[in-house]
């Protein structure tokens, strides 16, 4: 099974609100998913991120989408992963 970090998206029409989640990469994009790993509100730019978790589904292979990448990047979780990988 193919895990992949992807945003759910949430809220009203007009009004977009994401999940980001660690989800089967075969499931549909707002089905179901393994675990929630964080929140993202474009309309605010607000980022809510559960490092831990995220780190421990990277670690086991988990691979982000180009989005979720860009997310996890400004928040500098890439940046943990990648020195934890080089410290190995």
């Amino acid at each position: 099974m193919a895990v992949k970090i992807r945003l759910k998206r949430m809220g009203a029409k007009k009004r977009p609100f994401y999940r980001l989640v660690a989800a089967d990469s075969r499931s549909p994009r707002d089905g179901k998913f393994i675990e929630n790993l964080g929140t993202y509100n474009p309309l605010d730019g607000q980022v809510e991120i559960k490092e831990e978790e995220v780190m421990k589904w990277l670690g086991n292979g988990a691979i982000p989408t180009d989005t979720a990448r860009n997310i996890l990047s400004k928040a500098g979780v890439m940046e943990k992963f990648a020195a934890s990988k080089r410290g190995k």
